[in-house]
């Protein structure tokens, strides 16, 4: 007898650009991350007499969104991390920190619909 494995879920494409629509997204696909982002904005947004921290709100959050809606991405990270916590040596640790900081990055150039 075989046991079926459940298919991954579709990763959803990235939302439009803009705090509503990530935050739509967030409640949407990763509820678990929304006190966090709601908070966020309340403590670095909501108050603000003009716009200029949202471009760096946005960076973020894009970001940490790109890799929660990813889950299999997500754990892969989070195990980079983890093991340079972990390691022994620095270059190791170094090394482990760098592939999670690309992937960062590159998450966060991720376009709408992407």
């Amino acid at each position: 007898m075989t046991s079926a494995t459940p298919a991954p879920r579709p990763v959803p494409p990235m939302p439009e650009y803009t705090p509503k629509a990530l935050r739509a997204a967030i409640a949407a696909h990763t509820p678990a991350l929304l006190p966090d982002f709601d908070a966020a904005w309340r403590r670095q947004i909501a108050d603000a007499y003009d716009i200029g921290p949202v471009p760096a709100f946005m960076a973020r959050w894009w970001g940490e969104y790109a890799l929660a809606r990813d889950p299999e991405l997500d754990r892969h990270v989070t195990e980079l991390e983890s093991r340079a916590a972990e390691a022994t040596d620095a270059e190791t640790a170094r090394k482990l920190l760098d592939e999670a900081s690309r992937i960062r990055h590159e998450l966060r150039d991720l376009e709408p619909g992407e």
